[in-house]
């Protein structure tokens, strides 16, 4: 009955959506944050993440082209795939590039269990899947794209010499003049970043200068994901912290004798959210 009565509410909401029903379009949006067929893991994280005024802040629309690039655990398609059901959009997931030959057999299989995990079309819609790599094709035709979104990913492309500039071309590329490319990074400031984000952590210049070499103009940043409370001072890094909790150093046994009160009493990481847009 809670799934019918939910299911109604966004019909309702939908058959308003108009050039001049925007609270109709925010109506959706809500409802997909609160929908029920929510992994209870992602909405406990709600308070950390804040998905509807990241959205908001972000620019999100009905009908729009968005991409996700590296989804990981499916904490945005599980809003944003049902939001362009709803509201005649297209999402797009970047997953693990399959013609790249030396793709792993564990990460082909990580893409096939994503891809059955979501293929649902009554819940998700039809979504639309590309590769997304160091060698990977274009993540679309040339201009296609409304909104690219990367989530806490690119301090793992930093640590990989070119990575990260192919990254942001690729989103670039792909996007429409006028196009928004939405960050989310755990951010180091106001230390030093180390290691080109060995820790899990960049300063909020080094993401700022990748756009713009890109050709990006930085829009907007907002504070929605501050944490004052992250020291960025953690044995394991921004892992450290939930929703890892790592207790030992990466690839080793957790260590039951790790005390985590400081850390559980920090939350989630202290984390930049920057707008983008594409020059028209």
């Amino acid at each position: 009955m809670i799934r019918r009565r939910h299911v109604l509410l966004i019909a309702a909401a939908v058959a308003l959506i108009g050039p001049t029903a925007g609270w109709a379009a925010d109506a959706v949006l809500k409802a997909a944050v609160a929908s029920p067929l929510r992994a209870p893991e992602n909405v406990a994280r709600d308070g950390a993440r804040h998905p509807h005024d990241s959205l908001v802040f972000w620019g999100l629309k009905p009908k729009q082209t968005v991409i996700e690039v590296v989804p990981g655990g499916g904490y945005w398609i599980e809003i944003l795939a049902p939001y362009a059901k709803a509201t005649g959009g297209t999402y797009v997931a970047g997953v693990a590039d399959l013609t790249n030959p030396k793709l792993s057999d564990s990460a082909r299989k990580g893409r096939a269990d994503f891809e059955a995990k979501y293929a649902d079309i009554g819940k998700y819609g039809a979504i639309s899947y590309v590769g997304f790599g160091s060698a990977s094709p274009p993540l679309g035709a040339p201009g296609s794209a409304d909104l690219v979104l990367t989530a806490r990913n690119i301090h793992n492309w930093t640590i990989q010499p070119g990575v990260a500039d192919k990254a942001f071309a690729d989103f670039y590329a792909v996007l429409k003049p006028g196009g928004v490319l939405a960050v989310e990074e755990h951010r180091a400031d106001p230390k030093p970043q180390t290691s080109a984000g060995a820790d899990g952590y960049l300063s909020t210049a080094t993401v700022v200068a990748l756009a713009q070499k890109a050709g990006f103009v930085l829009d907007a940043q907002s504070e929605i994901n501050a944490n004052p409370k992250d020291d960025k001072d953690h044995p394991f890094g921004v892992w450290t912290l939930p929703p890892t909790k790592r207790s030992a150093p990466g690839g080793q046994p957790a260590n039951p004798n790790f005390d985590r009160t400081k850390y559980d009493a920090i939350g989630e990481s202290d984390r930049m959210t920057l707008r983008f847009r594409k020059p028209a």
